[in-house]
């Protein structure tokens, strides 16, 4: 009787165990399957990315095409973060430097791509791209009229990054092909880490910890930048630090010289890439605000390209049809020539005021400055 009754508690024990192996064995096969999804998704935005420049949009290389990439990279300057303003800067000021980066982050996302795409050496392909899309929300994550599209996209990609760098390719991944072709790489360490075909070589509390810490840096990166950005977390809904809609202007070093030349520098800091800013009147103003001298719409369209000393060759402030006309990130030294008026009189000017096609205003002290005779 006992042995009988052993007997069936082993039977039962048996069955357990088949049922929860075959569990495991469905819980292990959905999650492989659901993983493809995200993984060809996230390695075609990133193979998008390349294959456009190498291959569909050729001018986003060429330095004399008008969507050359430094065009890109400009507009982004005014609400980078984390000192990658200067960053931009400093390459655009040294050409080969520029040239090198772009072509390598480019073939570097063509690679990465084609990479998750394949369900090749997946985590490690996951882990770069999560590197790109943090640097592209740290660059061009303020850009975006109500949305702000850039962060959207580079959130969810850092998201996606992170779920394929803990849970492997999935299914139907060369890394499966390689690990079934020689099973001997399941020991390597080296290999687990790098390919997505089998769990990391953590034991179940080292990845609970590894889990929860991704996830920290996803949540407090996404939406601390999100805050920054565009509030709504703990803060109303605001525009930004940097707008992407309204232009805006930053003048300084504004001076007139003994024969009424004005000079000034102008930065375009703020405003939406897909528009440039059109400044239609330059007016001097004296102490009440009342207009002294002023240059029109039509004045400033006949100003030679001589009277521009841009801070950078890409893109640049210049005469428009409209007056002067300026690319967002745009900078320059700016010379006004002399007008008609009463600039040296009894009313002197002591502001500058430069208004858009929009009816903005943006304005800076004026400063005399005394030529020295020897």
């Amino acid at each position: 009787m006992n042995a009988i009754t052993f007997q069936k508690s082993s039977d039962t024990v048996v069955t357990d165990d088949r049922a929860s192996a075959g569990l495991g064995h469905q819980i292990t096969r959905a999650a492989g399957l659901s993983m493809i999804a995200v993984r060809v998704i996230q390695g075609f935005i990133y193979w998008g990315g390349g294959s456009r420049r190498f291959i569909y949009a050729p001018g986003k290389l060429n330095p004399d095409a008008t969507h050359w990439m430094a065009n890109k990279f400009q507009t982004a300057m005014p609400g980078a973060l984390l000192g990658m303003s200067h960053v931009i800067s400093y390459m655009l000021h040294h050409f080969v430097l520029l040239y090198a980066g772009v072509i390598l982050f480019s073939a570097a996302e063509l690679i990465v791509g084609l990479m998750l795409m394949m369900g090749l050496y997946t985590r490690a392909a996951a882990l770069v791209s999560m590197g790109f899309s943090v640097v592209l929300m740290l660059m061009f994550g303020w850009q975006g009229a109500t949305c702000i599209d850039e962060w959207t996209m580079a959130s969810c990609n850092l998201a996606m990054g992170a779920t394929l760098l803990l849970g492997g390719g999935g299914a139907y991944a060369v890394d499966n092909v390689l690990l079934r072709n020689k099973p001997q790489r399941a020991q390597s360490t080296w290999f687990r880490w790098t390919s997505g075909s089998m769990p990391l070589p953590l034991t179940d509390k080292g990845f609970h910890k590894l889990a929860l810490v991704a996830l920290a840096f996803v949540v407090v990166f996404n939406v601390g930048t999100y805050s920054y950005y565009r509030g709504s977390v703990v803060t109303p809904f605001h525009s930004g630090p940097v707008s992407p809609t309204a232009h805006h202007v930053t003048i300084t070093d504004a001076t007139i010289s003994g024969d009424d030349n004005v000079r000034f520098h102008a930065t375009l800091d703020a405003g939406t890439p897909e528009a440039p800013l059109h400044v239609v009147k330059a007016t001097l103003l004296d102490a009440n605000n009342k207009p002294v001298v002023q240059w029109t719409a039509q004045e400033l369209a006949r100003l030679p390209r001589t009277s521009f000393a841009n801070d950078y060759a890409y893109n640049k402030f210049g005469p428009g049809p409209f007056g002067i006309r300026a690319p967002m990130g745009a900078a320059s030294y700016i010379t006004l020539p002399a007008a008609g008026g009463d600039a040296t009189g009894n009313h002197h000017p002591v502001k500058l005021q430069l208004t858009d096609v929009d009816g903005r205003t943006f304005s800076a002290p004026l400063v005399r400055t005394i030529a020295l005779t020897q």
